[in-house]
């Protein structure tokens, strides 16, 4: 092994069922990695070097992380039940490389490699994790672009992986890297540098999060008729409520008139991602003119560059999309503060108004119907939150299992989540981070995923889709830019 040292780790540990559901639900065309691209400004007095020597530092990495040294393994001595194992044989140099763009050097030539890298499913004979370090861009940057298993953390903990390195002061030098034993792995957010409503999960977080919740409502039916659980006695009828309006199509956990769209069918593992980023000013000043919060402009953004879009494949429903939007609500019900008192987390099936030509109308529809789903889902206590939005997940598992897509409706058409970041500039190794950008999974019968984080008073928007079921995916990119001046000029600030 050259360049790193295996530290002291139990040789086997135990995967927990969430883990495990992860790793079982990976196939060839719905690999189950989160990934990141992070952009890079070498410092003024950087010479020629700079990236060699930036990629050097990682590989010279002395001691790394149990985290990023642990495989799935399974065998008969495991009575064929997956479990970590330490990889004995670690080889840094496969997991940390240095690539170059061919020329020009655009980011057009970055988005094609980092689609590319995140297609192909990493192997459990090694830890699932790669780092990649990309230089040959035209303006001098250097790009990083990271997978990790989902297995291993979830999009949320990647970010703050990444994070953990970085510092705010500009001069400051040996930074470790992020797979580096004691890095700062996992560093919760500080609450100052949320700039819109957290999502803190995903469609496979929440299709986990489906399975167990899905397995456990028998232990809770049992419980209620048992009176052990006052929680579970209120689900019936949290259920009943939850269902009506998804009847009446009215925004709930629950979706029952997502149409059918080119988005909602088999996909396969070839992969294509887009990134831009946009001023927060600008959609902060969108939503104070509206009176509509950040997320809903971002929803809004992407319910026009849909409706644009799908309009010139000539494949727009006449019924509005349907988005899962991830939600943190504060658990203000006394006595049913979740887990350590902080926030309670669900999803809510946003209608995207995509059935409306009017901006303004888009937004302050989309507007409504997110305060509804909070509303809704305030009402609950926070086992019911999980409950309700599992089942509405449910759909999206049970469907590409049955092989159903294209048969009956999907229970949304995409996924949008909004993922807060730092909002001051921040450096590794005197290299000013200038953009990030999240890819994250597609899954069958959900062909793209739309994820945005903030940073530096910036918007980043990843864009993670199939590349057979999305054709021209970088066409988004210019209709998110077109509904930002079209919200603009509808807000009366353009």
């Amino acid at each position: 092994m050259k360049g790193a040292a295996v530290v002291s780790v139990p040789a086997i540990r135990p995967i927990d069922p969430t883990a495990t559901g992860f790793l079982l639900a990976e196939t060839r065309s719905q690999p189950m990695h989160v990934g990141g691209l992070q952009l890079y400004e070498n410092p003024a007095d950087a010479g020629p070097d700079y990236t060699r020597a930036m990629f050097a530092t990682m590989q010279d990495t002395e001691v790394i992380s149990p985290l990023f040294l642990k495989h799935p393994y399974r065998s008969l001595r495991t009575g064929g039940a997956l479990v970590w194992r330490e990889d004995e044989q670690f080889d840094i140099e496969h997991h940390v490389r240095h690539s170059a763009l061919p020329q020009p050097g655009r980011i057009r030539e970055l988005l094609e490699l980092c689609g590319r890298l995140h297609s192909t499913r990493m192997s459990w004979d090694r830890p699932l994790w790669e780092m990649h370090v990309i230089e040959g861009l035209a303006d001098g940057r250097v790009a990083l672009y990271t997978k990790i298993h989902h297995a291993l953390v979830d999009g949320v903990s990647a970010m703050r992986l990444l994070a953990s390195v970085l510092t705010t002061d500009p001069d400051r030098t040996a930074m470790p890297a992020p797979f580096a034993d004691g890095a700062g792995i996992l560093a919760p957010s500080r609450p100052e540098e949320a700039e819109a409503e957290a999502a803190p999960t995903s469609p496979s977080e929440a299709a986990a999060t489906a399975a167990r919740t899905l397995a456990d409502l028998p232990r809770d039916a049992w419980r209620t008729a048992l009176g052990m659980s006052a929680e579970a006695a209120g689900m019936p009828l949290a259920l009943a409520r939850t269902l009506n309006k998804g009847l009446r199509n009215e925004t709930s956990a629950v979706s029952l008139a997502a149409p059918r769209t080119i988005l909602n069918q088999q996909i396969t593992g070839a992969r294509r991602f887009a990134a831009q980023d946009w001023p927060i000013e600008r959609l902060r000043a969108i939503g104070k003119a509206t009176g509509t919060t950040i997320n809903d402009v971002v929803l809004a953004m992407c319910s026009g560059a849909m409706r644009t879009y799908l309009d010139e494949l000539g494949a727009l429903p006449d019924a509005s999309l349907v988005s899962m939007v991830p939600v943190g609500l504060k658990a203000k019900q006394a006595g049913h503060a979740s887990g350590e008192g902080g926030n309670a987390v669900g999803s809510v099936m946003v209608r995207l108004a995509t059935d409306r030509a009017d901006p303004a109308d888009r937004l302050s529809t989309i507007s409504h119907s997110m305060r509804d789903g909070k509303e809704a889902l305030a009402a609950m206590t926070p086992t019911q939150i999980v409950a309700m939005s599992a089942i509405g997940m449910a759909p999206s598992i049970v469907v590409p299992m049955l092989r159903m897509q294209g048969i009956v409706r999907p229970p949304f058409n995409l996924v949008i989540s909004n993922v807060p970041g730092p909002t001051t500039t921040h450096y590794w190794n005197r290299a000013k981070l200038v953009g990030n950008y999240p890819l994250s999974i597609p899954i069958n019968g959900m062909a793209l995923n739309i994820t945005c984080t903030s940073y530096d008073g910036r918007m980043g928007f990843g864009l993670t889709g199939c590349r057979r079921t999305v054709p021209s995916l970088q066409r988004l990119l210019t209709f998110l830019d077109d509904e930002v001046a079209a919200l603009e000029t509808a807000a009366g600030i353009a």
